[in-house]
């Protein structure tokens, strides 16, 4: 496994993360995410991403359980706070100071841990005065209930106005979580070079386009059954927008590539967000463990400049770049 810091703090993180989104407490059974987490401790991951919303709140237990009895200081582990949790009622979302403050100490008793590594807004609240939640973020910084901050797919301007406000609160505004691969680049153009001037890193989701890029959808063919396109759970909702011919045609022009290289597609498209010097790692999820000893194979993977362009050539104009798509809801979901 290779490290990497993440920002400008002091902070070294894996190059690949081990998130639980749609699988703990979802997709799959609990003694298999346990099973998937010790793949990922096997494999040198020392990362882990959650949110209090996953599962609604069920995903942060699975892992703080799967996590027990490990040297705390040998993991960095992250969480988010923004959407409903609990009965879902007003003041159970959002980034209000009430919000934040409650959810916090719901995060830590259910991870079973003194402190977070990183506590992350998972999107912009506009029904919140940003100075009040970066006011409530200092405050559990102080507390010592998380070390740094960080937020998740916000825009260049929002991350600018939040670093402003972490450093006037004398905290450090370290990382940013947005979604990203060959087929999602909206953050290259924006975020990317206003997170490098202010000292925040990219912590990618979905590098494997909700596994697209791994090569299993064909197109004109059924969807795989157990694939994350047949998921009613959500994982169907996410993925579908991927799921065209074209997109797929375009896809499958990858295969010889990865192979030239001796990677498998879901390697090569794990090891393209990581050739991006901003991001500081790229969070996989698994349904089976076999899948972490894959993927985390793409780290430490350098793909040359020749390689880069035939990727782009095979994918053409097939990839999303409208910095626009980074939005959060205007309203708080109910």
């Amino acid at each position: 496994m290779e490290f990497r810091r993440l920002g400008d703090s002091g902070l070294k993180i894996s190059e690949i993360t081990y998130g639980n989104w749609l699988t703990h407490a979802s997709q799959v059974e609990n003694d298999v995410a346990t099973q998937c987490v010790r793949a990922a401790l096997d494999a040198g991951i020392s990362t882990f991403d959650t949110a209090d919303a996953y599962a609604n709140t069920a995903a942060e237990q699975v892992l703080g359980d799967a996590l027990a009895g490990e040297r705390r200081e040998s993991l960095e582990i992250f969480t988010k706070v923004y959407w409903p949790t609990g009965p879902r009622g007003h003041n159970d979302v959002g980034l209000s100071r009430k919000h934040v403050l409650e959810s916090i100490d719901g995060s830590l008793r259910r991870l079973g841990t003194d402190y977070v590594d990183l506590y992350q807004a998972h999107r912009y609240d506009h029904e919140t005065p940003l100075e009040e939640t970066m006011q409530a973020f200092a405050d559990v910084v102080r507390a010592g209930k998380a070390l740094y901050v960080g937020v998740s797919e916000w825009t260049a301007e929002q991350i600018r106005a939040g670093h402003e406000l972490a450093v006037q609160h004398g905290i450090q505004l370290i990382s940013n979580q947005p979604q990203y691969s060959m087929l999602w680049r909206v953050i290259e153009s924006d975020v990317v070079p206003a997170s490098k001037q202010h000292g925040v890193s990219q912590i990618v989701w979905s590098p494997v386009a909700q596994g697209v890029l791994t090569g299993k959808y064909k197109p004109g063919a059924d969807l795989p059954a157990g694939s994350r396109a047949t998921d009613d759970k959500g994982g169907a909702d996410t993925i579908k927008r991927f799921l065209t011919d074209e997109v797929l045609t375009g896809v499958a022009k990858l295969e010889p590539i990865a192979a030239d290289l001796g990677l498998s597609m879901a390697q090569l498209a794990i090891a393209w967000v990581l050739q991006n010097d901003n991001v500081a790692s790229a969070i996989i999820g698994a349904s089976r463990p076999e899948q972490v000893a894959d993927n985390v194979k793409a780290a430490g993977v350098t793909l040359p400049a020749d390689v880069m362009t035939r990727i782009d050539d095979a994918l053409g104009d097939l990839a999303e770049k409208d910095p626009a798509k980074t939005v959060s809801p205007e309203r708080r979901p109910a």
